[in-house]
């Protein structure tokens, strides 16, 4: 028994009902199918997108977590360097002159001057500045002598039994004018300005300091 071919001329789109069995199936096939990719394009297709966005994400997230757990790793080792260098750093400051050895450090400086031959016209200790961990000592000065004489005093400032640093500021060197000052030897050189040495601070002071900056911050540590 033959089938009847189908005309799509003689379907009435207006009255699907009265459709031949064989077109409705094809009419319902071909509208699944359509709704099918509708469906994709409107519902999976979206999806898609949000989870490529989200197997991004997964990435930064996953490489911020192994540069965080990389620092983490070396966090101790580096918290043992901090320590050690700590200690180094005491260690120097405790190499410094105290505060009772100070004021023959300055007689030192002094003295190392004249015997290098230089001419003290000035030699004038200033007030002392504490630091954070460290006090300085400005002596402002003016000598007068030869360039072997300068070379000859700071040989022997290095050479003194404790570590001594000398920072030089607004230093002028210039020849010495003949006519003035208290020496007339020609072709001497007047070195002028001002030099800080330093010393620790002993634990008393440090406390001390740590109570003044306590209390300069307030309550609330310098917040408003």
């Amino acid at each position: 028994m033959s089938q009847k071919k189908v005309n799509l001329k003689d379907l009435d789109f207006n009255n699907i009902g009265s459709w031949p069995q064989q077109a409705k199936i094809v009419f319902c096939a071909l509208l699944t199918v359509l709704i099918v990719v509708l469906s994709w394009f409107l519902l999976i297709s979206g999806k898609s997108d949000e989870l490529a966005s989200l197997e991004q994400t997964e990435v930064s997230l996953r490489a911020d977590f192994e540069k965080e757990q990389g620092r983490a790793v070396n966090l101790e080792p580096l918290k043992q360097q901090l320590a050690q260098m700590e200690q180094v750093l005491q260690q120097m400051l405790r190499q410094l002159p105290s505060k009772t050895e100070m004021p023959d450090l300055i007689i030192d400086i002094s003295q190392t001057a004249l015997s290098s031959g230089l001419v003290n016209e000035l030699f004038q200790p200033g007030e002392e500045v504490p630091k954070e961990f460290y006090a300085e000592k400005p002596i402002a000065l003016r000598m007068v002598g030869s360039y072997h004489q300068f070379g000859a005093f700071v040989s022997g400032v290095a050479s003194l039994p404790r570590v001594v640093i000398l920072t030089m500021h607004d230093i002028n060197l210039k020849p010495k004018d003949p006519k003035t000052g208290i020496t007339a030897r020609s072709g001497a050189l007047e070195l002028s300005g001002t030099v800080k040495t330093y010393r620790y601070l002993d634990d008393v002071e440090m406390e001390a300091q740590e109570k003044a900056a306590a209390q300069a911050a307030g309550p609330n540590g310098g917040k408003p």
